[in-house]
């Protein structure tokens, strides 16, 4: 399997962790994303992956799959053990609301190509595009915590055993971190972190800072 990654990108860092945690391995393709000449928003990058995004994961059968949960669900069900997915429909639907609330609602609005929108359509400067960003994770993080608290039950979002709510939370939370948020403010999400931080398969995972 080929990954068409980035080393600062959180939708990356889910895949790695999800490797990671199947004992799976990727040659890992490195695709820049910053800036007007970003390799994602040319042409080239844009006959892999119509969308200019990463991660894309190729297959050993040449098939290439797109969007992290995708290729998460796609790893999952090519490598059953550890499953990363609770054991009941009411538990899947739970861990895919949470993922889904951080890539979706959360993720969407910060990556790198809407501070460029953002630049050129609204004049915004380095200092809105932060505001902005802020808003946007501290909001959906805050009813991240509040979906978690409601029906937690055992160690992580979704049971004792972490998956894909975990692999999409991680990520998420270290770049608030990184953004200046405490959090303390969301102690179920704090706690969960903690464990997580002590798990190889995450740290040496996580999303790198931006340089």
């Amino acid at each position: 399997m080929k990954l068409y990654q980035n080393e600062i990108s959180s939708a990356t860092a889910r895949v790695r962790i999800a490797l990671a945690l199947k004992g799976l391995k990727a040659e890992a393709l490195p695709v820049t994303i910053l800036g007007e000449d970003a390799e994602s928003r040319q042409a080239g990058y844009r006959k892999i992956n119509p969308q200019g995004l990463v991660p894309a994961l190729l297959t050993d059968s040449g098939v290439l799959i797109t969007q992290s949960l995708a290729i998460i669900e796609y790893l999952d069900e090519f490598q059953p053990e550890p499953p990363l997915l609770p054991g009941t429909a009411e538990g899947r639907a739970r861990a895919r609301s949470i993922a889904l609330a951080i890539a979706a609602e959360i993720h969407a609005l910060l990556p790198p190509r809407i501070g460029l929108h953002l630049r050129a359509v609204f004049q915004a400067d380095a200092d809105a595009i932060a505001t902005w960003s802020r808003h946007w994770v501290g909001e959906g993080m805050a009813a991240v915590e509040t979906m978690i608290a409601g029906r937690r039950q055992g160690a992580f979002a979704i049971g004792d055993r972490p998956g894909i709510a975990e692999i999409f939370l991680f990520p998420q939370a270290v770049s608030a971190r990184r953004m200046g948020f405490d959090l303390a403010q969301w102690p179920n999400i704090s706690e969960i972190v903690t464990k997580l931080q002590t798990i190889p398969a995450f740290q040496e995972n996580a999303p790198a800072a931006r340089r």
